[in-house]
């Protein structure tokens, strides 16, 4: 018998190599109505939330989307003081054939007319530059006015320690201070 190769038997039996999915096959859509089960599962869905919340908190406004086949979620109105807007929602599921809703997830969510916080803006990106002038203005200023007298203001960093400039300022201020205070001395006689 003569041997094969690895080309011919690659040509000769294409039907023989494992496929890694069927291109052919359509993407499955979200469901439009909500999973008939899932949808009767409102006392479920009720429970589910009253895990996390007390009763008082859970309105009687409701409605169901579907999410997908056997997936739908519950939404119920939020009584929680801040909260306007705001919805809790539980998220149900059921296996193929199977009459039981299983409560999947539960929690808040924001509606359309809800209130929440901006987005986070970086520090960097907060500060303008008018504004960093107008500092550099007012430290100016306040160096002229006071002279030796006054001292500056120690900047404390992350750990609660003066910045280097806080401390050289503050030494400085000292030793003009001890100075003055020797030069009082010297002439009084004390």
């Amino acid at each position: 018998m003569a041997e094969r190769t690895d080309a011919q038997e690659s040509t000769q039996a294409p039907e023989a190599q494992p496929l890694l999915g069927d291109a052919a096959k359509p993407r499955r859509r979200r469901r439009s109505t909500p999973d008939e089960v899932l949808a009767a599962a409102e006392d479920t869905a009720r429970a589910g939330i009253l895990e996390i919340t007390d009763a008082s908190t859970l309105g009687e406004g409701h409605e169901v989307r579907g999410e997908e086949d056997r997936l739908s979620t519950h939404l119920f109105e939020c009584t929680l003081k801040g909260y306007r807007g705001w919805s809790w929602f539980a998220t149900l599921s059921r296996a193929p054939r199977s009459k039981t809703a299983t409560v999947c997830e539960v929690g808040l969510l924001p509606g359309p007319d809800a209130l929440l916080s901006p987005e986070w803006v970086p520090w960097s990106e907060r500060v303008r530059p008018e504004e960093l002038a107008a500092q550099r203005k007012a430290d100016q200023e306040t160096a002229a006015q006071g002279g030796a007298d006054q001292q500056a203001p120690v900047e404390e960093n992350a750990d609660g320690e003066g910045s280097e400039q806080g401390r050289r300022t503050e030494a400085g201020a000292a030793e003009a201070t001890s100075q003055r205070h020797s030069a009082e001395t010297q002439t009084t006689g004390r």
